[in-house]
């Protein structure tokens, strides 16, 4: 009782903190908040000392942050979270209309995820698992490296407009969330997908499997088990895209123009109206700590006494072998495309050549300002690159740290994951400034959630194992334990699923970008290239296609490298 009370505790102290920190956002940044409500509700106004005086005298700005932050929050347990400092209106009502919209739009994405991740895992469900020769994932990998604003994009322009078989703009029954959920659902399913398929050549692999086949039971009925089986380490990253899903959808619901709470909370965050940027947060912390508890709650009914008895079969046996050639391939071609890129002038213009279709001596054509986008791709690849995998190591350091440690993990993952992107770069840019490293910092703070909550639950699986308990009676002590059988098991599984969340982080960093919280044009950042040419994508199509190209390419190159880390952790276990 005294741990849960701690947990509850230190889950209570993490959401104060965080909102407050929202709450002094302007303060923080040491911006006047006056100045930009007036600019958000008359950008035409011309802001002399008097306007901006009878604002703070509206709002009660001179009463200070900390007497602000109090009135808002003596007057949640009444359910009045204040009126917005823009339109006067209350507040709450707004941001449940915006919280409805968001969770039909993750429902309708998580259906699509699912089939997607069934897909992903067909091969393995049919042959079996570790019956399979070969891991699939070159498709998987070029769908989870697709930008969702870039899917939405395509989706809107070619789905909507130019077949008109479904409506691309707006919000006004279930015709409208087919596209969206489609540019959110196809990413994540990816994702879960080949997480998925990680594991279940290990369940196909335990003496349960093995004995229901030599009995000759259905392979379906097997494969269901095996889906059943491995779900429990799968959940507390399925909570986590909950939540993304529904607060981090910015892009896709500013393309589509969806009225949902990650619109909602960035439009708040830009224009600083506080009473509307701490409602959103606060409603997203909640739905965290829900899909939080849920996900437990479902591991536990899943897994039943057998993982408090010491009874479960570990999960990290014999795979599937891998692919070497693969990696060389893919890492090949993307060398190549640094290769012929780099000696090229990036920022050199020629009007004269816009959007000219790929040519020799253009090999994937120019931008509309008559860029060589060979050239853009390749000096943007190397700063993107060299960072993303500076902070996929540093996520995942983090990550299995901290999830060696699940009290006081658990609740810090559900509250950072609560914060969407774009507001943990506003709150680096108010702390650190405005610059290069923002977007950097800002990602690195939120990219090691998963992978923390994918080490607990995977440690909390491998500590129920026979294995595990025999070598505990035997007396070996917590180091032993950690070194020689629970780190060799659960290190291989997080590794493929931070290599596999590499493309993401890339976009990541330069979606910050785009969104001026880092680099500015004309930088060549791969984000900044897809957005810059995104107007253009049915007028010159290869202008949109040649940068996600190779950003599907460093995909795939992740993901089949992750087979390299799985024959490591096969060598390891079996030498143990």
């Amino acid at each position: 009782m005294p741990r849960r009370t701690a947990t509850l505790l230190w889950r209570a102290f993490l959401a104060a903190a965080l909102v407050c920190a929202v709450g002094l956002l302007p303060w923080l940044s040491r911006t006047d908040p006056a100045l930009t409500v007036l600019k958000a509700r008359s950008a035409e106004r011309d802001p002399d000392p008097e306007v901006l005086a009878a604002v703070r005298t509206q709002l009660g700005l001179e009463e200070g942050p900390l007497r602000l932050l109090g009135r808002w929050l003596g007057g949640l347990p009444r359910g009045d979270a204040g009126r917005s400092w823009i339109s006067g209106a209350e507040v709450m009502p707004g941001v449940l209309q915006a919280l409805g919209a968001s969770l039909l739009l993750m429902g309708a994405a998580l259906v699509l995820a699912f089939v997607t991740a069934g897909l992903v895992c067909a091969r393995t469900l049919r042959r079996g698992g570790a019956e399979a020769s070969r891991p699939g994932g070159t498709g998987s990998a070029v769908l989870a490296a697709l930008p969702e604003f870039l899917t939405a994009s395509v989706l809107a322009t070619v789905v909507g407009v130019q077949l008109g078989w479904l409506p691309a703009l707006g919000w006004y029954g279930p015709r409208w969330t087919v596209l969206p959920a489609l540019a959110l659902g196809l990413p994540a399913g990816a994702v879960l997908g080949r997480l998925l398929d990680d594991l279940l050549p290990g369940a196909f692999a335990e003496p349960w499997a093995r004995a229901a086949a030599a009995r000759g039971l259905p392979g379906r009925r097997i494969a269901r088990q095996a889906v059943r089986r491995c779900l429990p380490g799968l959940l507390p990253n399925l909570g986590l895209f909950v939540v993304g899903l529904t607060g981090g959808a910015v892009a896709v619901e500013q393309i589509f123009d969806i009225p949902g709470l990650g619109r909602t909370i960035l439009q708040a965050a830009l224009a600083q109206d506080l009473p509307v940027l701490q409602a959103g947060t606060l409603v997203l912390l909640l739905l965290a700590a829900l899909a939080a508890g849920l996900s437990r709650l479902v591991t536990r009914l899943l897994v039943g006494p057998a993982l408090r008895a010491g009874a479960l079969p570990s999960l990290h046996g014999p795979g599937p072998t891998p692919r070497p050639t693969l990696p060389l391939v893919y890492g090949a071609l993307l060398l190549g495309v640094l290769v012929l890129g780099l000696p090229r002038d990036p920022l050199a213009l020629n009007t004269g050549l816009r959007l000219q279709h790929p040519t020799w001596a253009h090999p994937f054509g120019t931008d509309a300002l008559g860029r060589d986008l060979l050239a853009r791709i390749a000096h943007g690849a190397v700063d993107t690159l060299l960072l993303a995998l500076a902070i996929s190591a540093v996520a995942l350091v983090t990550g299995v740290l901290l999830g060696l440690l699940p009290r006081l993990s658990g609740p810090l993952v559900d509250t950072v994951n609560a914060v969407p992107p774009v507001l943990a770069a506003l709150l680096v840019t108010a702390v650190a400034g405005r610059g290069s490293g923002t977007p950097a910092l800002a990602v690195a703070a939120l990219t090691w959630t998963p992978l923390a909550a994918h080490t607990s639950a995977l440690l909390r699986q491998e500590r129920a194992t026979p294995h595990v308990t025999a070598t505990r009676g035997l007396g070996a002590g917590r180091w032993y334990l950690l070194r020689h059988e629970l780190l060799p098991a659960v290190l291989p599984p997080v590794t493929r699923h931070a290599l596999l969340r590499l493309p993401g982080i890339a976009l990541a960093l330069a979606s910050l970008g785009f969104l001026g919280l880092g680099a500015q044009p004309p930088d060549p950042e791969w984000g900044l290239l897809l957005a810059e040419n995104q107007p253009y994508a049915e007028r010159a199509p290869w202008a949109v296609l040649a940068p996600a190209a190779v950003l599907a390419l460093l995909g795939a190159l992740a993901v089949t490298a992750a087979g390299s880390v799985r024959a490591s952790g096969q060598g390891q276990l079996a030498v143990r």
